[in-house]
């Protein structure tokens, strides 16, 4: 009970650090963009897109971490965890969309160049560092258990570096009139989004496809069952990950004498825990002789 509560209290803290973050960050994409239109800038509004997909992204993790903690009921029988998979899914497709359109908008503006000013993208890019920094201290300790928070920290870490990048081409324009600069630095934050899509989108789709854990092996699985004693085959095995930190399997055992069907059963339970942290599996027991299915 006394555990229950101190998970439920940590729950509530990271809801609240979310719910910080996302005001922030709507604020200062609402900054960006008054921001961008009054200095002309295209990279301050390729900055605010992008800190409204982080603040995006940080609602859907919320709402998917309230749904993920509701229990399992015949509806969804191994519970509702994957929610924040599929919230995972919907992030990075929506960032892969936006940095495609930021290389569309960059190039274009190359063909039709605008005036920019360059002390309103310095200073709205200044607030941007301070806030993108205080989002990434609210989430950095939650992004160490969560897909999710993870990858919303990564976001607020490269939004903090294109801020720098913003600030350096305010500069360079107020000093030399490189309006390029601006069209570069687009390109750059783009480059940003799509590289953070393409490392975590496999992984993602991976889960949802329930593929096996990247770091268990499934040959090495039915090497430490196959050396339980009283054990003489294991095969069909399917292995899959229930969500970002749970694993399943499913076997068919092979096994001399029925008799002996729930010491080795409990004995495999045992070994898939302790050696692959495996707490969930399935394990049908066929008789060797006959191969007739047991229990």
């Amino acid at each position: 009970m006394g555990h229950d509560h101190h998970h439920h209290d940590i729950d509530a803290m990271g809801d609240r650090r979310l719910g910080w973050a996302i005001a922030i960050n709507m604020l200062l994409t609402l900054a960006q963009v008054i921001g961008g239109i009054i200095s002309g800038s295209l990279a301050l509004i390729a900055d605010a897109l992008h800190n409204f997909s982080d603040a995006a992204s940080l609602l859907i993790a919320w709402v998917a971490r309230r749904i993920g903690r509701q229990p399992p009921d015949h509806f969804k029988t191994f519970g509702y965890k994957r929610a924040e998979v599929i919230a995972a899914l919907i992030n990075l497709v929506t960032l892969v969309i936006v940095g495609l359109y930021l290389i569309y908008a960059a190039l274009w503006r190359m063909y039709e160049p605008q005036v920019i000013e360059g002390w309103t993208v310095v200073i709205v890019a200044g607030v941007a560092l301070v806030i993108d920094v205080a989002t990434a201290m609210l989430t950095y300790s939650m992004s160490k258990h969560s897909m999710n928070i993870r990858a919303a920290f990564l976001h607020n870490v490269s939004d903090a570096l294109a801020s720098v990048g913003v600030i350096i081409a305010g500069s360079l324009i107020l000093l030399y009139d490189w309006y390029w600069t601006d069209t570069v630095l687009t390109l750059l934050i783009a480059g940003y989004v799509l590289y953070q899509a393409a490392t975590l989108l496999p992984k993602t789709i991976h889960i949802l496809m329930e593929g096996a854990p990247e770091d268990i092996s499934v040959a090495e699985v039915i090497n430490v069952m196959e050396r339980i004693e009283g054990v003489a085959n294991v095969h069909h095995v399917h292995l899959w990950q229930l969500d970002e930190h749970k694993d399943a399997l499913e076997a068919h055992v092979v096994i001399a004498d029925f008799a002996e069907t729930e010491q080795i059963k409990a004995a495999l339970k045992t070994e898939l825990e302790k050696h692959f942290s495996i707490a969930h599996s399935t394990l049908e027991f066929e008789i060797d002789h006959c191969n007739e299915v047991c229990c």
